[in-house]
Order: C-alpha cells, then sequence, then structure tokens
C-alpha cells in the first residue's frame, strides 16, 4: 500500500499556503511532518483525507484519486488523531472509541456485536481497556491520547493522519504514547503520517522527514540525511548542535542561538 501526494497546491484567499508538495509514504512506516509554525503542516494534513480541497494536485492510496471517494468512506481508509483533541465531552470511553465505528454503521442501524468486539480489540491494543467505563472527563492527558487513537483504530483505516499528537503530554506520556504508535504501525501495516514541532522525537520516531518551509518540501529522506545544522538555521533561523545519543543511537538537536535572520 502506498499514498502518493502529486504537486499539491492549496490557497486560501490569495494566500498560497502549500506549493508543489510531492512525496510518497508507504505501510508500516511512519513520516514525519516538521517546520516552523505558519509552514502549512496541518493544511497539508487536511488535504490527505480531503477536508480541504487542493487547488491543483492529486493524492493517490493505491493509485484510487481520494477525491472519488465518498467522505464516509475515506473515513474508513484514513483515522485522524487531530491536534485539538484535548476537548472533551462527559462520554465513557468506550462510548467515545465507539465513535470511531460511525463510517461502518448504516445510518438507520445501531452497532453490532461486531463493532463492539473491534472497539474491545482497539481498547486492548492501546493498554486502556481497563477504563472502558470511565468517563474521558476523568482521565489524565495521557490516558485521553490513547483513548482519541483507539477511537481512529476503530474505523479499521490503512492510514493515521496525527496532527501535533504529544503536543498536551508530558515526556513520560509522549515516549509512551510514540512508543504505542511504533509497535502499531510495524504490527498493523498502517501508513502513518504525523505533525510535531520536536524536533527530537520526529528524529528518533519518523523513518522519513518532510521539512515544510514556506509551503514547500526544503528536504525530504532519512532523519540523518535530513536534520544537520545547515538544514535548522535554514528552516528555523537557529543555530543548532547535532549530536548522536550514546544511549538511543538517535540524533539529538540542542538549539544554541537565534541567527538574528
Amino acid at each position: 500500500m502506498i499514498l502518493k501526494v502529486k504537486n499539491i497546491r492549496f490557497v486560501y484567499d490569495s494566500d498560497c499556503v502549500l506549493d508543489g508538495i510531492t512525496f510518497e509514504a508507504r505501510k508500516g512506516e511512519i513520516l514525519g511532518i516538521i517546520g516552523p509554525n505558519g509552514s502549512g503542516k496541518t493544511t497539508l494534513i487536511r488535504c490527505l483525507n480531503n477536508t480541504l480541497k487542493p487547488k491543483t494536485g492529486t493524492v493517490l492510496l493505491d493509485d484510487k484519486n481520494i477525491c472519488s471517494f465518498r467522505q464516509k468512506d475515506i473515513a474508513k481508509l484514513m483515522g485522524v488523531v487531530p491536534q485539538n483533541s484535548i476537548h472533551r465531552f462527559a462520554f465513557t470511553v468506550l462510548e467515545t472509541v465507539l465513535m470511531g465505528r460511525f463510517p461502518h454503521v448504516g445510518r438507520f442501524n445501531r452497532e453490532s456485536a461486531t463493532d463492539f468486539d473491534i472497539v474491545r480489540n482497539c481498547l486492548q491494543l492501546c493498554g486502556i481497556e481497563h477504563l472502558s467505563s470511565k468517563l474521558v472527563t476523568e482521565l489524565s492527558g495521557g490516558e485521553y491520547q490513547k483513548v482519541i487513537i483507539a477511537r481512529a483504530l476503530a474505523q479499521e483505516p490503512r492510514v493515521l493522519l496525527l496532527d501535533e499528537p504529544t503536543l498536551h503530554l508530558d515526556i513520560h506520556h509522549q515516549l509512551d504514547f510514540l512508543e504505542l504508535l511504533k509497535t502499531l504501525t510495524e504490527r498493523k501495516g498502517f501508513i502513518v503520517i504525523m505533525v510535531s514541532h520536536d524536533l527530537n522525537l520526529a528524529a528518533r520516531y519518523s523513518d522519513t522527514l518532510l521539512v515544510l518551509k514556506e509551503g514547500k518540501i526544503h528536504r525530504a529522506g532519512s532523519p540523518p540525511d535530513v536534520l544537520d545544522s545547515a538544514c535548522i538555521k535554514e528552516v528555523y533561523k537557529i543555530d543548532a548542535e547535532i549530536i548522536t545519543s550514546k544511549i538511543t543511537g538517535m540524533l539529538t538537536i540542542i538549539p544554541v542561538s537565534r541567527t538574528g535572520n
């Protein structure tokens, strides 16, 4: 399974937010999207699942244009973990995850025993089955984020789109969440596309990185090929030291100073 993005261009009024975005993402891999504020990261995520309509370009899943699908059918193929998932309503964990079955349930039908089995499996995969009867308003940030990914998994998607999924989490829950995501990606063979502002976590958990700058792909490739001091300076306007961790073997980016440009 391959997701192909070809020459996406998106314009708000007269402001070009994305220009000539082209890349491929494959199953079993995490593709990280990084870049400064205003570089088009969230807009790109919304274009991928057809929430926003690009002015030009196509998004293909196994060579099928997603624009030819109904939005409900796209929801069967793509699960989304949004940036603002911190907002909660007083549903139980089970009820919240069950909402992910909506694309598969007929308009006048109720959830079947199969739907509940799928939801319970998703709760188990995310390690939160013991929370099923608890209100989501009573959960910690880390627990709630697992509920949101369980809800996305309940859609039985082939693609997971995540927009800054660790934004509201402390470092313990960030690592916990991303380790879960990595395990699920490898086990289920998802295509995962994840926006992140944390360069160190993006470098650690992404197989491939896209660096956006002013709506264009500035660099693309493996984290070691992409993240060097020159790239950081060009994109973020800071000087940074890049080291390789002796513990994880992963890159660590240490900001040093603003360049003043």
